[in-house]
């Protein structure tokens, strides 16, 4: 995590939020790379959801939402967590990871319950205060005069804002059951705790999509949304050993859950939740039919049936999903791969992202400083940043210019050389193989457009 954490800074991918100020808890600026990448995730996201199928919409709802919303799915009753203090050195913990990191030091007693009484303070070993929930949504006023009449909420999901404009959707798109609402926004958590980076940060985005589906028929659309969540990541290339699912057992399901699936990750930290998938039955749209007085139903204009939906919800994090594909991505290659450059012994970094994903799709690279070749190489680099984000690098060797695309994950180079002007052909280079071919530039673009995938 170090390195990854040092190439995201170092290359422009992530900065601590707030720098030049000491920083603010657990948050992060996406810099020139970063932005690029998290960009082409969401639109990889929003290409599979939306874009290639006709059964499912987006939407875009705003993140301050009318107070009784949160009254109505619960968050303001039950979005806590239970939180404790260290009477010595005051520093706050959760509870629930605390019990969960005690009872892993005790092989064969994990049915055993454990008070928190138990369990001391990771940090200093100092005595815990009890138990308190805390209430994890942000809060903020409305207007000029900060009371209880004007409070509202930061919202903690997108999810609530799909819901509650189900019915404009049905209406408007006038999609026929099974269909789903997509939506990718920002979402905000008082996380107590938050950490690994922007694995858990307090400001983060969301990209989820409910699905509506008659009841009887949930289960088996469950499964399918599950298959989809492994394959969209195998698609993109993460490694599939990396990959398994959790299914959460029933005494710990959200109080709207029916089954809840997890596809975890194998962080450097260990395996951890990314994109989990909820069957959460038909409880939110009767409960913003109830507290809206709004009928939230659904009818079947062929057999006249009328019921409330069942929902599957895949929601997965678009910080996390940036941050599994740089893991997944980053390799150390020991004496580098490179030999053209005085360096070539030196430990190699490559990022080996998929192309549709990939912050910059191709480098343009005069051989040298020559008159002829840079006025070559910037007309091909503003041709081809008409279809992609294209990078133009004049400065240092050839083989160092190579390692610094390989560095930020720049699946092709392009370099015109001194036989580009007789034979009209430059040389692409291939980040993964290092092969190199001779490329007609009229078919440059052609070529690069399969190749990237879209």
């Amino acid at each position: 995590m170090d390195k990854i954490v040092s190439l995201a800074k170092r290359r422009g991918f992530l900065f601590p939020g707030s720098e030049i100020y000491g920083g603010v808890g657990s948050t992060y600026d996406y810099g020139p790379l970063g932005v690029l990448l998290k960009n082409n995730i969401r639109k990889a996201w929003w290409d599979a959801m939306v874009q290639r199928r006709d059964d499912i919409v987006g939407l875009d709802a705003a993140i301050i939402m009318n107070p009784k919303t949160w009254e109505a799915s619960g968050h303001l009753s039950g979005f806590t967590d239970p939180l404790v203090d260290c009477k010595v050195c005051k520093k706050r913990f959760r509870a629930d990871h605390l019990i969960e990191s005690h009872l892993a030091g005790m092989p064969g007693l994990k049915e055993e319950q454990v008070d928190i009484k138990d369990v001391r303070c990771p940090e200093c070993g100092g005595e815990l205060t009890d138990i308190r929930e805390f209430n994890l949504m942000f809060k903020t006023f409305m207007g000029p005069v900060e009371d209880e009449a004007s409070v509202v909420y930061l919202r903690p999901e997108t999810a609530q804002g799909i819901f509650v404009n189900f019915g404009n959707v049905l209406q408007t798109s006038r999609k026929k059951i099974p269909f789903g609402i997509a939506q990718a926004g920002k979402s905000f958590r008082n996380e107590i705790t938050p950490g690994n980076f922007i694995f858990r940060t307090r400001e983060f985005e969301q990209m989820e999509m409910e699905f509506f589906v008659k009841p009887g028929t949930d289960e088996e659309w469950f499964e399918m949304w599950k298959k989809f969540m492994m394959d969209w990541f195998t698609g993109l290339g993460v490694n599939a050993d990396k990959l398994r699912f959790y299914e959460h057992p029933k005494e710990k399901l959200s109080h709207y859950s029916k089954r809840t699936v997890d596809l975890e990750y194998a962080f450097p930290w260990g395996w951890a939740e990314l994109w989990g998938c909820a069957n959460r039955t038909d409880f939110d749209l009767k409960q913003h039919s109830k507290f809206s007085g709004q009928e939230l139903s659904y009818r079947d204009e062929e057999t006249g049936e009328k019921y409330v939906p069942y929902v599957i919800e895949p929601a997965l994090g678009l910080d996390r999903s940036v941050l599994t594909f740089l893991i997944d991505a980053y390799e150390e290659i020991d004496g580098g791969r490179t030999t053209t450059t005085e360096s070539a012994k030196d430990v190699e970094t490559v990022l080996r992202f998929h192309p549709a994903i990939a912050p910059i799709k191709a480098a343009v690279l005069p051989l040298a400083k020559k008159e002829s070749l840079v006025t070559t190489a910037k007309d091909i680099r503003d041709s081809l940043s008409r279809r992609f984000v294209v990078q133009y690098d004049e400065s240092g060797s050839v083989g160092r210019r190579y390692r610094r695309q390989d560095e930020i994950g720049t699946p092709f180079c392009v370099t015109v050389d001194f036989e580009t002007a007789d034979d009209g052909k430059v040389t692409v280079r291939d980040r993964d193989t290092m092969k190199q071919e001779r490329v007609a530039i009229a078919e440059l673009e052609g070529l690069l457009t399969e190749r990237i995938g879209y």
